[in-house]
């Protein structure tokens, strides 16, 4: 307002207003210089500003207000009389209504704006309007001022339409998600919370530690939720069971041990087997509910066997050693517990890994034949453990355990390459092409992964009396629990883990002892040689512990009842441990012929050929077999081929030596024995599909479908129409030889 005494902007210099006759008005400077001019021609000076003054209400933006929902356009209009009412005193324009007066305790003249703006806060809270302080109540005048009407509206209510669909996000932020989600792409889907922890990574590694701020959780949902494509989109899929929900009961444990809880899973990660082949292995684990902590777990690339489960138990007794590659925080030195007073009672603690030392007082297994074998059942004896199979149909009773296997799905296998997702319809193109990993491998990753992730962190079914409101962590908890239960070691030597592998009874003959097609010997079994046991039981056979996934070597009860170790006596040509699966897959590739000794030591060759093979594909850029069918890999090359540089050829072939559809054989001048009858016989069982036209003697039948007319297309392992090969000479010889 333009009036005595104020100080305007006229051609870039500061006046004093003097005086204001009519029209005119007289201006006057510091240094004393005097001008008067037409008050229409001051206000006509593009500079013309008067210095100090409010600036004048802004025309609302009708327009762009009439976007927002009604709901707001109330609360906006409802709030501007009071934002007057603090600015100048009156809620309302000057003379635009009638009979209005000022309340006191926003009269200018006595009151600063601070304190108005506190009067105002105390009567729109009193009003109902909820969470109005001053300071709110400064904010929306200062939106006033700047914005007018437009900036009472409650933003939160505008169409995001004109607005980046990002919001606020930094831009760093907003890139390293999209750089996550095309990382992901191809990949098994795995959570939210995964792709966070990959975001974090890419920030730190592109700007570094601590330089860019990761947003809050539910803000980076949002930002998921936005830039992810929809058929890309992390998260778990929705329940398609339409049964009820069973409310879970936790159950109760005051001590470590008191309930052990034990079951097995696929693990959602495809792996690269023994035979070179992909696969999900099983994994076992045993959970304490007390601690929360995972005593023990097991992978095993087929079908987890009751010896998995009953060294389980023992595993769960004995330190777990510290790998030499980890860190030394993961060290039970380093852990929050009273390491010197259990070192004290058990030696075997020191260089141990910081993970719980627990003898299981009950353990709740289903009604799976492995928890229910006589085998794992004796094993529990041994040790003083009860065994207490949950109800039928009724996961609930291991929720703990249930409950740790999504955990390990969601907070280790999705980062690990090969994930293969928690159903089909999240499996990733890309599954197959990335496994890499071996079932060692695995076993050592999630080893360390207990120790440094689950162990330590926070658990929100863990919690203290004395720290209600603070989730502990398995190891805290463990720590607290011992020093009120105690801890009290069981010495578990070697010897005991040989007692819980599975026994057989078998003969000592003048050979050694005979079991699967391999034969074991050692000088020690010289004096026991075609001899009776004592166990008149057994008719007279001695007892044998085997472990089913290290063939190499059995272990045998003498007369002094002790447990002696017998080696394969070929050995030393398998140059790593394999199991029974392993050795099955060759006998089926090998024929047994007459001569025993012969046969075996085939079997040992082909055997460490295959294990080698595997081994020496495996790496960490270069996945064995990705890509291809895994039966068309598997009988490419059979293992004697392979050995002596024969038929190098990439698609399926019958050399000279193959006899059957599944079976193996040479046929060298060096290596070539007398066959018996039978096994010429069964050598030319493949004519029985040749037409009695040919020559072959037997009944002439159709051919089926997919069989070459002649009789020979199917059964000579070759695509219809391939001319010569190995094949064809083999059944060229066999139409001139006659059975």
């Amino acid at each position: 307002m333009v009036e005595v005494g104020a100080h305007v902007v006229y051609r870039g210099q500061t006046w004093q207003v003097a005086a204001l006759q009519g029209q005119r008005v007289y201006l006057l400077q510091e240094d004393g210089t005097e001008t008067s001019l037409l008050t229409g021609r001051l206000f006509a000076d593009p500079s013309f500003e008067v210095m100090g003054a409010r600036a004048p209400d802004t025309v609302p933006q009708w327009g762009l207000f009439e976007t927002v929902p009604l709901a707001a356009q109330q609360r906006a209009l409802a709030r501007l009389p009071h934002i007057r009412e603090v600015e100048t005193g009156l809620p309302h324009a000057p003379g635009s209504r009638e009979g209005q007066t000022m309340r006191p305790e926003y009269d200018p003249e006595r009151w600063t704006l601070a304190q108005r703006d506190a009067a105002k806060a105390q009567e729109l809270t009193a009003l109902g309007f909820a969470r109005v302080t001053r300071t709110t109540v400064e904010r929306m005048r200062h939106a006033y001022r700047k914005q007018g009407l437009w900036g009472l509206v409650d933003k939160r209510t505008v169409p995001a339409r004109g607005r980046h669909p990002t919001g606020y996000a930094d831009e760093r932020v907003v890139a390293a998600v999209l750089e996550a989600l095309r990382r992901q792409r191809g990949r098994s889907k795995g959570t939210v919370k995964g792709l966070q922890v990959l975001v974090g990574q890419i920030l730190e590694d592109t700007h570094g530690r601590g330089v860019v701020e990761m947003p809050s959780r539910s803000t980076f949902y949002r930002l998921v939720s936005v830039l992810a494509d929809p058929t890309e989109r992390a998260g778990r899929p929705a329940r398609t069971a339409t049964a009820p929900a069973r409310a879970s009961s936790a159950p109760v444990a005051l001590r470590p041990g008191e309930q052990v809880q034990i079951d097995t899973t696929r693990l959602d990660i495809m792996a690269v087997l023994e035979d070179g082949s992909l696969g999900r292995p099983e994994l076992t684990i045993a959970v304490d509910v007390a601690t929360r902590s995972i005593l023990a777990a097991v992978l095993r690339p087929h079908s987890t066997k009751a010896v998995d489960a009953a060294l389980l138990l023992a595993e769960m007794a004995v330190p777990h050693p510290a790998r030499p590659t980890w860190p030394v925080a993961l060290h039970l030195s380093r852990a929050e517990v009273p390491y010197q007073r259990m070192l004290s009672l058990d030696e075997r603690l020191e260089g141990a890994a910081a993970r719980p030392v627990i003898v299981p007082e009950t353990i709740v297994v289903d009604r799976g034949k492995i928890y229910l074998s006589q085998g794992f059942v004796a094993a529990c004896e041994t040790l003083g453990v009860n065994v207490q199979p949950a109800p039928p149909r009724r996961p609930q009773a291991k929720g703990v355990v249930e409950r740790t296997f999504g955990a390990i799905n969601d907070l280790f296998c999705q980062h690990v390459a090969g994930h293969t997702g928690s159903n089909p319809q999240r499996r990733g193109s890309k599954t197959a092409a990335e496994s890499r990993w071996t079932i060692p491998q695995l076993q050592d990753f999630l080893d360390e992964w207990i120790t440094c992730g689950w162990q330590n962190r926070p658990h929100d079914g863990l919690r203290h009396p004395v720290l209600p409101k603070t989730a502990l962590t398995p190891n805290q908890m463990w720590a607290a629990l011992i020093t009120i239960s105690g801890y009290v070691p069981v010495p578990l030597t070697g010897a005991d883990y040989l007692e819980l592998l599975p026994v057989r009874w078998q003969p000592i003959t003048e050979r050694g002892i005979r079991l699967d097609y391999r034969t074991y010997n050692h000088e020690v079994l010289d004096p026991h040689r075609s001899q009776r046991s004592p166990v008149v039981a057994r008719d007279g056979k001695w007892e044998v512990h085997h472990n089913p996934h290290d063939a190499r070597q059995i272990w045998v009860r003498l007369t002094d009842g002790q447990l002696h170790e017998i080696p394969w006596i070929h050995r030393d040509h398998v140059h790593q441990p394999f199991n029974d699966a392993i050795w099955r897959h060759i006998q089926t590739e090998v024929e047994q012929r007459g001569d025993r000794e012969t046969h075996e030591a085939d079997l040992a060759g082909a055997l460490d050929q295959l294990l080698r093979r595997t081994r020496s594909s495996v790496g960490p850029s270069t996945p064995p077999l990705a890509g291809r069918p895994v039966a068309l890999a598997a009988r490419q090359r059979c293992p004697i081929c392979q050995a002596s540089g024969a038929h190098s050829t990439q698609i399926p072939h019958r050399p000279r030596h193959w006899t059957g559809a599944t079976a193996w054989t040479t046929s060298s001048a060096s290596t070539r024995r007398p066959r018996p009858k039978r096994a010429r016989w069964r050598a030319r069982a493949c004519c029985r599909a040749r037409p009695a036209a040919t020559g072959c003697g037997t009944p002439k039948r159709r051919p089926s479908d997919g069989e070459h007319p002649t009789g020979h297309g199917q059964c000579s392992g070759r695509p219809v129409g391939v001319g010569s090969g190995p094949a064809s000479r083999y059944r060229d010889k066999h139409r001139r030889r006659r059975p």
